[in-house]
């Protein structure tokens, strides 16, 4: 039997994380890595596609993120200038709470209020606005009289698809090796390096990054899985009416309207003229992947224009030109997760990034990148 070719790291799971750690590592001179997925990333089974991603600085989810984010649109620069690619617009963004209920986001309770406090402490450039002001600059949102705005200047949308493409294009230019629609089946120790049995044949490791998001419970014990739970999300894109105003202008934006998580509402410009993108969040738990249903109904989409849209956003027609599914891996706590496997400690499990990773995964795999360069 062939030896198997060892490496120093392994990467499985090549979306928003493992896509950034893979670049990041492939920079190190004489560091033999290997990318695995089991599909083709950029693709549109897991949690980083549908052609845009709101990013902004200060994250009322923690203030332990604020670094991040501000580290990942530096990165995305970076990333820019060398692949010449456009990865992150700057439209500046809104938040909005209704001021009917105090409501939560990502586990987070005053999430509005504690937005402005990690913007007033960390220096980033905003205002705040009535709901008058708003309806002068952006006269589609139907803010209540008892609303609140907050304006952040740096926010914008990163292109998901071109941010994972571009980072993969640039780890395989600096000498890294992808595989592609290639399941893992199996990760375990073998002497002191790591065993990875896939589809198209075994590979060894030094060390290995397990970025595998919400098929992260394929490789955890059974006391472990429910941890995490996958939450089915949809995605709308519905069509501007006539005499509708300039949506391709407008910031973008996230309204919270209620005490429950999914009183929630998000979107962004109109990147095509013709749509507006926008979705809800949903927290009820689909078990695994797999068993998403991927087909978005006639009666979803009523539903979300009914619930969510009618009333609160003016100038858009009740008429969907599609929808697509993606999906959050979410921990009890909102949080992310990095730790080492356990009976595995140079295997490092990165997941569950519940719904608001993306906009940090650049600076996030750069870190992980240096754990893992410093056998940490």
């Amino acid at each position: 039997m062939d030896q198997p070719k060892k490496y120093d790291v392994v990467v499985i799971g090549l979306g928003a994380v493992g896509s950034a750690a893979l670049f990041q590592l492939s920079k190190a001179p004489g560091i033999r890595a290997l990318g695995i997925d089991r599909y083709d990333p950029p693709h549109g089974m897991g949690s980083s596609h549908g052609e845009s991603r709101i990013t902004r600085l200060a994250v009322g989810e923690g203030e332990d993120y604020i670094a991040l984010a501000k580290r990942s649109h530096e990165i995305w620069r970076e990333i820019e200038a060398e692949s010449g690619r456009t990865l992150l617009t700057r439209t500046s963004g809104i938040l909005l709470d209704s001021g009917v209920q105090a409501w939560e986001k990502h586990g987070t309770a005053g999430f509005w209020q504690q937005t402005v406090s990690f913007a007033e402490g960390h220096g980033i450039g905003h205002e705040l606005l009535d709901p008058r002001d708003l309806r002068d600059r952006y006269p589609a949102f139907m803010l209540e009289r008892s609303g609140k705005v907050y304006l952040e200047h740096e926010a914008g949308y990163l292109r998901p698809e071109l941010c994972i493409q571009s980072q993969l294009e640039l780890a395989a230019q600096n000498g890294a090796e992808i595989r592609r629609n290639c399941p893992v089946l199996q990760v375990r120790s073998e002497g002191e390096s790591i065993n990875v049995a896939t589809d198209g044949g075994r590979f060894l490791a030094d060390r290995v990054l397990l970025s595998a998001g919400g098929w992260i419970g394929d490789f955890l014990p059974a006391s472990e899985k429910k941890n995490y739970k996958i939450c089915r999300q949809v995605l709308h894109w519905l069509e501007i009416g006539e005499g509708a105003g300039e949506w391709t202008r407008y910031p973008v934006w996230m309204w919270g309207f209620g005490p429950r998580p999914e009183d929630f509402l998000y979107g962004f410009p109109s990147l095509d003229g013709r749509t507006v993108k926008m979705a809800t969040e949903s927290f009820v738990d689909a078990g695994h992947p797999d068993a998403l249903i991927r087909e978005v109904t006639e009666a979803e989409q009523k539903l979300f224009w009914k619930e969510k849209v009618e009333g609160r956003i003016a100038g858009l027609r009740p008429v969907f030109a599609r929808s697509e599914v993606c999906f959050y891996t979410v921990t009890s706590d909102a949080r992310f997760v990095t730790k080492a496997m356990e009976g595995m400690e140079n295997v490092l499990l990165v997941s569950a990034c519940s719904g608001h990773g993306f906009k940090h995964s650049a600076a996030l795999g750069e870190r992980i990148a240096k754990q893992l360069l410093q056998g940490r």
